[in-house]
Protein backbone atom coordinates (compact mmCIF):
# COMPACT_ATOMS: atom_id res chain seq x y z
CA UNK A 1 0.00 0.00 0.00
CA UNK A 2 1.44 3.09 -0.78
CA UNK A 3 1.82 5.97 1.21
CA UNK A 4 1.11 9.87 1.14
CA UNK A 5 4.31 11.57 0.38
CA UNK A 6 2.59 15.20 0.15
CA UNK A 7 3.83 18.58 1.45
CA UNK A 8 4.67 18.60 5.11
CA UNK A 9 1.56 20.78 6.77
CA UNK A 10 2.56 24.60 7.55
CA UNK A 11 3.00 24.38 11.07
CA UNK A 12 1.57 28.09 10.60
CA UNK A 13 -1.20 27.46 8.21
CA UNK A 14 -4.66 28.29 9.60
CA UNK A 15 -3.06 30.43 12.84
CA UNK A 16 -3.10 34.48 12.82
CA UNK A 17 0.24 36.64 12.61
CA UNK A 18 -0.56 37.40 16.31
CA UNK A 19 -0.28 33.93 17.09
CA UNK A 20 3.18 33.33 15.32
CA UNK A 21 4.80 36.37 16.44
CA UNK A 22 4.21 35.25 20.19
CA UNK A 23 6.20 32.44 19.46
CA UNK A 24 9.81 34.68 18.86
CA UNK A 25 12.15 33.93 21.40
CA UNK A 26 11.88 36.05 24.44
CA UNK A 27 15.52 36.73 24.87
CA UNK A 28 14.89 38.86 21.86
CA UNK A 29 12.41 40.32 23.04
CA UNK A 30 14.47 41.31 25.99
CA UNK A 31 17.51 42.33 23.64
CA UNK A 32 15.52 45.14 21.96
CA UNK A 33 14.10 46.59 25.27
CA UNK A 34 18.01 46.59 26.53
CA UNK A 35 19.16 48.98 23.54
CA UNK A 36 17.96 52.12 25.84
CA UNK A 37 20.35 55.76 25.47
CA UNK A 38 23.47 55.78 26.81
CA UNK A 39 23.41 58.89 29.84
CA UNK A 40 25.13 61.99 29.55
CA UNK A 41 28.02 60.32 31.45
CA UNK A 42 28.93 57.18 28.96
CA UNK A 43 28.24 59.63 25.91
CA UNK A 44 30.43 62.17 27.33
CA UNK A 45 33.14 59.19 28.02
CA UNK A 46 32.50 57.61 24.43
CA UNK A 47 33.08 61.70 23.25
CA UNK A 48 36.33 61.90 25.19
CA UNK A 49 37.49 58.74 24.15
CA UNK A 50 37.34 59.45 20.53
CA UNK A 51 38.85 62.89 20.52
CA UNK A 52 41.94 61.40 22.25
CA UNK A 53 42.49 58.69 19.62
CA UNK A 54 42.16 61.26 16.94
CA UNK A 55 44.37 63.87 18.13
CA UNK A 56 47.27 60.85 18.94
CA UNK A 57 47.17 59.92 15.27
CA UNK A 58 47.18 63.43 13.82
CA UNK A 59 50.35 63.90 15.99
CA UNK A 60 51.72 61.00 15.03
CA UNK A 61 51.19 61.89 11.41
CA UNK A 62 52.46 65.17 11.56
CA UNK A 63 55.45 63.69 13.18
CA UNK A 64 55.95 61.39 10.60
CA UNK A 65 55.93 64.03 7.76
CA UNK A 66 57.78 66.97 9.76
CA UNK A 67 60.65 64.20 9.81
CA UNK A 68 60.74 62.56 6.73
CA UNK A 69 58.31 64.43 3.88
CA UNK A 70 57.70 68.33 4.59
CA UNK A 71 57.75 70.95 6.91
CA UNK A 72 57.24 74.51 7.05
CA UNK A 73 59.62 77.58 7.69
CA UNK A 74 59.19 80.90 7.82
CA UNK A 75 61.60 83.80 6.38
CA UNK A 76 62.38 86.54 9.27
CA UNK A 77 64.97 88.99 7.11
CA UNK A 78 65.54 90.17 3.53
CA UNK A 79 68.32 88.26 2.22
CA UNK A 80 66.13 86.42 -0.60
CA UNK A 81 64.00 89.07 -1.62
CA UNK A 82 62.31 89.33 -4.04
CA UNK A 83 61.97 85.41 -4.26
CA UNK A 84 61.10 85.46 -0.49
CA UNK A 85 60.36 88.48 1.67
CA UNK A 86 60.18 88.58 5.56
CA UNK A 87 57.56 86.64 7.12
CA UNK A 88 56.68 84.23 4.11
CA UNK A 89 55.98 81.01 4.99
CA UNK A 90 57.54 78.00 3.10
CA UNK A 91 56.98 74.32 2.74
CA UNK A 92 60.28 72.73 2.45
CA UNK A 93 60.54 69.08 1.41
CA UNK A 94 62.67 66.85 3.04
CA UNK A 95 63.09 64.17 -0.33
CA UNK A 96 66.18 66.50 -1.58
CA UNK A 97 68.44 65.53 -1.24
CA UNK A 98 67.58 62.08 -0.79
CA UNK A 99 65.37 60.10 -3.31
CA UNK A 100 65.69 63.07 -5.16
CA UNK A 101 68.71 64.98 -6.25
CA UNK A 102 69.78 68.83 -6.09
CA UNK A 103 70.00 70.87 -9.12
CA UNK A 104 71.74 74.27 -9.70
CA UNK A 105 68.92 76.85 -8.75
CA UNK A 106 67.28 75.11 -6.28
CA UNK A 107 66.18 77.21 -2.83
CA UNK A 108 67.40 74.84 0.06
CA UNK A 109 67.17 75.37 3.52
CA UNK A 110 70.50 74.29 5.91
CA UNK A 111 71.60 74.14 9.44
CA UNK A 112 74.44 76.98 10.18
CA UNK A 113 77.80 75.15 9.01
CA UNK A 114 79.89 76.69 11.35
CA UNK A 115 82.65 77.20 9.35
CA UNK A 116 84.79 79.00 9.88
CA UNK A 117 82.70 79.92 12.90
CA UNK A 118 79.11 80.19 13.35
CA UNK A 119 77.25 82.12 9.91
CA UNK A 120 74.88 83.51 12.55
CA UNK A 121 76.95 84.64 15.06
CA UNK A 122 75.21 84.86 18.12
CA UNK A 123 72.01 84.45 16.86
CA UNK A 124 72.51 80.66 16.37
CA UNK A 125 70.37 77.97 18.63
CA UNK A 126 68.63 80.21 20.42
CA UNK A 127 64.90 78.75 21.57
CA UNK A 128 61.91 79.69 23.11
CA UNK A 129 61.59 79.12 26.57
CA UNK A 130 57.28 79.60 26.60
CA UNK A 131 54.69 76.74 27.45
CA UNK A 132 57.43 74.61 28.85
CA UNK A 133 57.66 71.04 28.08
CA UNK A 134 53.82 70.95 26.31
CA UNK A 135 55.11 73.66 24.07
CA UNK A 136 58.14 71.51 23.59
CA UNK A 137 56.06 68.06 22.83
CA UNK A 138 54.41 70.19 20.03
CA UNK A 139 57.07 71.47 18.53
CA UNK A 140 58.63 67.87 18.44
CA UNK A 141 56.01 66.73 16.75
CA UNK A 142 55.68 69.70 14.07
CA UNK A 143 52.30 70.95 15.27
CA UNK A 144 54.04 74.10 16.37
CA UNK A 145 57.09 76.11 14.87
CA UNK A 146 60.78 74.81 15.26
CA UNK A 147 62.16 77.64 17.55
CA UNK A 148 65.48 76.77 17.06
CA UNK A 149 67.28 79.95 14.96
CA UNK A 150 70.19 78.58 13.59
CA UNK A 151 68.75 77.51 9.87
CA UNK A 152 69.72 79.58 6.91
CA UNK A 153 68.01 79.82 3.57
CA UNK A 154 69.57 80.48 0.06
CA UNK A 155 69.76 79.43 -3.00
CA UNK A 156 72.02 76.52 -4.80
CA UNK A 157 74.72 78.20 -7.28
CA UNK A 158 77.57 75.40 -7.77
CA UNK A 159 77.18 71.64 -7.22
CA UNK A 160 79.93 69.59 -5.83
CA UNK A 161 82.45 69.86 -8.81
CA UNK A 162 81.53 73.07 -10.13
CA UNK A 163 83.71 75.78 -10.52
CA UNK A 164 82.25 78.63 -10.16
CA UNK A 165 83.78 82.61 -10.68
CA UNK A 166 82.91 85.62 -9.84
CA UNK A 167 84.84 89.41 -10.81
CA UNK A 168 83.89 91.00 -7.88
CA UNK A 169 82.66 94.01 -9.90
CA UNK A 170 79.50 94.41 -12.06
CA UNK A 171 80.26 90.91 -14.50
CA UNK A 172 77.96 87.99 -14.49
CA UNK A 173 78.88 84.96 -12.47
CA UNK A 174 80.56 81.73 -14.59
CA UNK A 175 79.49 78.45 -14.15
CA UNK A 176 81.90 75.62 -15.45
CA UNK A 177 83.29 78.89 -17.60
CA UNK A 178 79.51 79.85 -18.60
CA UNK A 179 78.17 83.25 -17.69
CA UNK A 180 74.92 82.87 -16.41
CA UNK A 181 72.03 85.15 -16.23
CA UNK A 182 70.00 85.18 -13.09
CA UNK A 183 66.54 86.76 -13.14
CA UNK A 184 65.73 85.98 -9.45
CA UNK A 185 68.39 88.43 -8.45
CA UNK A 186 67.09 91.53 -6.62
CA UNK A 187 66.77 94.40 -9.11
CA UNK A 188 69.33 96.85 -8.32
CA UNK A 189 72.01 94.30 -7.69
CA UNK A 190 75.06 92.92 -8.85
CA UNK A 191 76.04 89.39 -9.33
CA UNK A 192 78.56 89.50 -6.94
CA UNK A 193 79.18 93.61 -6.29
CA UNK A 194 82.31 93.97 -3.93
CA UNK A 195 83.13 90.21 -3.55
CA UNK A 196 85.37 88.27 -5.93
CA UNK A 197 85.86 84.34 -5.93
CA UNK A 198 87.13 81.99 -8.17
CA UNK A 199 86.41 78.22 -6.37
CA UNK A 200 86.12 74.43 -7.18
CA UNK A 201 83.22 73.08 -5.07
CA UNK A 202 84.69 70.28 -3.27
CA UNK A 203 82.50 66.79 -2.77
CA UNK A 204 79.76 66.41 -1.04
CA UNK A 205 79.29 70.02 -0.85
CA UNK A 206 77.36 72.84 -2.28
CA UNK A 207 78.20 76.47 -2.99
CA UNK A 208 74.88 78.76 -2.27
CA UNK A 209 74.38 82.62 -2.12
CA UNK A 210 71.47 84.75 -1.79
CA UNK A 211 68.80 86.28 -4.09
CA UNK A 212 69.57 89.79 -2.34
CA UNK A 213 72.88 90.30 -3.37
CA UNK A 214 73.75 93.54 -1.57
CA UNK A 215 72.44 91.93 2.35
CA UNK A 216 73.31 87.97 2.37
CA UNK A 217 75.56 86.88 4.40
CA UNK A 218 76.61 83.61 1.83
CA UNK A 219 79.22 81.00 0.83
CA UNK A 220 81.04 84.26 -0.20
CA UNK A 221 81.37 85.62 3.13
CA UNK A 222 82.24 82.67 4.72
CA UNK A 223 85.17 80.97 2.34
CA UNK A 224 89.03 81.32 2.56
CA UNK A 225 89.56 80.83 -1.20
CA UNK A 226 89.37 77.24 -1.70
CA UNK A 227 85.55 76.39 -1.49
CA UNK A 228 86.56 74.61 1.19
CA UNK A 229 84.62 76.87 4.13
CA UNK A 230 82.19 78.74 2.12
CA UNK A 231 80.33 75.80 0.71
CA UNK A 232 77.70 73.84 2.48
CA UNK A 233 78.26 69.94 3.24
CA UNK A 234 75.26 68.03 1.70
CA UNK A 235 74.50 66.72 5.43
CA UNK A 236 73.66 70.12 6.52
CA UNK A 237 70.77 70.38 4.10
CA UNK A 238 67.33 70.18 5.16
CA UNK A 239 66.00 70.00 2.31
CA UNK A 240 64.54 71.83 -0.84
CA UNK A 241 62.12 75.09 -0.41
CA UNK A 242 59.19 73.94 -2.88
CA UNK A 243 56.69 76.71 -2.45
CA UNK A 244 54.99 79.88 -0.57
CA UNK A 245 51.63 79.23 1.66
CA UNK A 246 51.56 82.60 3.49
CA UNK A 247 50.22 84.92 3.02
CA UNK A 248 48.09 84.04 0.69
CA UNK A 249 48.97 87.00 -1.81
CA UNK A 250 52.30 85.19 -2.01
CA UNK A 251 51.28 82.18 -2.64
CA UNK A 252 53.97 80.53 -5.22
CA UNK A 253 55.48 77.86 -6.86
CA UNK A 254 59.34 78.20 -6.35
CA UNK A 255 60.37 76.09 -9.93
CA UNK A 256 64.31 76.36 -10.61
CA UNK A 257 65.18 78.66 -13.51
CA UNK A 258 65.83 75.93 -15.92
CA UNK A 259 67.26 78.62 -18.23
CA UNK A 260 69.88 79.91 -15.83
CA UNK A 261 72.11 76.80 -15.73
CA UNK A 262 70.34 75.12 -18.57
CA UNK A 263 74.03 75.77 -20.56
CA UNK A 264 76.16 74.65 -17.83
CA UNK A 265 78.45 72.10 -18.78
CA UNK A 266 79.11 69.48 -16.33
CA UNK A 267 82.39 69.15 -14.59
CA UNK A 268 85.42 68.14 -16.36
CA UNK A 269 87.27 67.30 -13.32
CA UNK A 270 85.91 65.54 -10.17
CA UNK A 271 85.21 67.08 -7.18
CA UNK A 272 87.83 66.84 -4.32
CA UNK A 273 88.05 67.30 -0.61
CA UNK A 274 90.74 70.97 -0.82
CA UNK A 275 94.07 70.41 1.45
CA UNK A 276 94.85 73.53 1.79
CA UNK A 277 94.44 75.14 5.82
CA UNK A 278 91.39 77.42 5.97
CA UNK A 279 91.82 80.92 7.13
CA UNK A 280 89.03 83.68 8.04
CA UNK A 281 88.28 86.12 5.49
CA UNK A 282 90.09 89.24 6.97
CA UNK A 283 86.89 91.06 5.52
CA UNK A 284 84.48 89.43 7.52
CA UNK A 285 83.35 92.45 9.67
CA UNK A 286 81.33 93.87 6.49
CA UNK A 287 79.89 91.05 5.43
CA UNK A 288 75.81 91.55 5.09
CA UNK A 289 73.44 89.83 7.79
CA UNK A 290 72.24 86.27 7.43
CA UNK A 291 68.61 84.86 6.61
CA UNK A 292 67.85 82.60 9.07
CA UNK A 293 64.52 80.66 8.73
CA UNK A 294 62.31 79.18 11.95
CA UNK A 295 60.05 75.94 11.31
CA UNK A 296 56.04 77.42 10.92
CA UNK A 297 53.00 75.39 12.11
CA UNK A 298 51.03 75.89 8.92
Amino acid sequence: MSQYTGRPEDPTRGRSADDTDGDLDDDTLDDDYDDEPRGFGATLFAGIKELVIVVVLAMALSFVVKTWLFQAFYIPSGSMENTLVKDDRVIVSKLTPGPLDLKRGDVVVFEDPGVPSPWLGDLGEQHSTVGGPFHDALVFVGLLPEDSENHLIKRVIGLPGDHVQADGDTGKLKVNGVEITEPYVKPGDYPSEGKKFDITVPAGRVWVMGDHRSDSSDSRWHDDGTGATGSVPMDKIVGRALFVVWPIDHVTWLGVPERTFSQVPTPTTPSTTPTKKATVNPSQSGKPSATTTKAAAG
